[in-house]
């Protein structure tokens, strides 16, 4: 069987299209394609109506070589995928034997009652290759049509999609294809995709490495990936590349194929026998929050406090009154009182103080929302950088997102001695 170059994803149910759940699904697989070279077209949804599903899936078939299908394999009536596809591929459902034995002994060894309706699950089109199903009862399937093109179904629930897309579709599709599809991703913070896209232009138009630009929640990232007949001459390939972006880039990049900012501040703190303290004002304990999400943060995060109203400020962290009272809580020294009196207070090496105005109200002329002042301590000195806020006007969630993230890339520069380039 050849590997099929490109693809489509149809993603099945009505709830989809009314946004009651989240397309997880489409994401899942997409990132699966991608790392196994297989190019996809186009992701859809389309609701639990056979006439709509059978006119985007014979639309998919004529400009895709494989449909993946998710979701509408389940007991009841309007699951209806796989009976649609049978119809367009013109194959008859027959009983799966295999598939029945093992939806059997799923409800007898969960003690539940098999209901007649069950069983539609264990009918398929004639002479597909199955894939079994190890978290749920539908199996999902691939069927082949007489012009070579696929279409693979996966069932709805990602916790039973996720192991048969990556145990059994997956390694059908490869079949005999011994290509090795490797890729770095150079994840950045400082820098949006436009400016870093413009800096790294040439090497977006490579072919073997190619490199790509993607935004994400507050910041972006480079994928270099390279197609070889091994991992290591693949890996050989993407190195210099990668090397290069990185020098292009500087200091914005704070890692390569890392999770987030907040996981290597952790593995850094670590790796330097550091701590961190933050007292939190418009941030509300998100910076807290994202480093304590990270396992083997308890040994470098000594506490996190909300230090919201100025009477707390000042009775908790020993921010002078008179500097709340003449330059107001969303200002420089706070922010920096801030930082130095909760290392103070947790015997920490290193102190974090954030306050700002989140929105959307409670902005002003001279102190717009959007502005933060963030600071950071380690009882020698202290460093302040302030995020002028004004401009664009962004949601509350946003403003503190960004200044959470702002927080975490001064320690991570803190940590790697380039504090003193960052810039407001």
């Amino acid at each position: 069987m050849k590997k099929p170059q490109n693809a489509e994803i149809l993603s099945v149910g009505t709830e989809l299209l009314l946004g009651d759940v989240v397309n997880t699904d489409a994401a899942m697989v997409a990132q699966e394609l991608a790392r196994i070279g297989i190019n996809l077209l186009y992701a859809g949804t389309v609701g639990d109506n056979p006439q709509r599903l059978e006119e985007s899936l014979r639309q998919a078939l004529e400009r895709s070589d494989l449909v993946v299908t998710t979701g509408g394999l389940g007991p009841t009536k309007d699951d209806l995928t796989k009976e649609t596809i049978a119809k367009v591929l013109g194959l008859p459902l027959v009983e799966h034997a295999e598939s029945r034995r093992r939806l059997e002994e799923y409800f007898t060894a969960s003690r539940k009652e098999c209901s007649a309706n069950q069983y539609k699950q264990t009918l398929l089109p004639e002479g597909c290759h199955v894939l079994p199903n190890d978290h749920g009862t539908a199996p999902g399937c691939v069927c082949i049509a007489d012009s070579g093109k696929m279409v693979a179904m996966l069932p709805g629930p990602p916790s039973e999609l996720a192991p048969m897309l990556k145990k059994y579709l997956v390694p059908f599709l490869q079949g005999e294809d011994t290509t090795v599809i490797y890729s770095r991703n150079i994840r950045v913070f400082g820098k949006g995709e436009g400016v870093v896209a413009e800096a790294i232009a040439p090497f977006l138009e490579g072919e073997n490495p190619t490199a790509a630009t993607y935004a994400a929640e507050g910041e972006m990232y480079v994928r270099v990936t390279a197609k070889a007949p091994s991992k290591e001459e693949a890996r050989r390939l993407c190195a210099p590349v990668v090397d290069e972006i990185c020098r292009i880039v500087g200091d914005a990049v704070y890692g390569i194929d890392v999770d987030s900012l907040e996981q290597v501040v952790v593995e850094q703190l670590l790796r330097q026998e550091k701590t961190l303290a933050t007292a939190e004002s418009c941030t509300g304990g998100l910076i807290a929050k994202r480093i304590t999400d990270i396992a083997g943060s308890s040994a470098v995060f000594e506490m996190g406090a909300v230090t919201y109203s100025n009477r707390i400020k000042h009775e908790r962290i020993q921010v002078p009154q008179e500097l709340l009272e003449k330059y107001g809580a969303v200002s420089e020294p706070v922010a920096r009182a801030m930082a130095e009196g909760v290392r103070r207070a947790a015997g920490s090496s290193l102190g974090i103080g954030v306050t700002g105005i989140a929105g959307p109200g409670g902005g002003s002329k001279e102190k717009p929302v959007g502005l933060v002042y963030l600071a950071l301590s380690d009882g020698q000195q202290t460093w302040v950088t302030k995020m002028p806020g004004g401009g664009r006007i962004g949601s509350r969630t946003y403003y503190r997102n960004r200044a959470a993230s702002t927080a975490l890339d001064m320690v991570r520069r803190y940590l790697e001695g380039k504090l003193e380039q960052m810039k407001e």
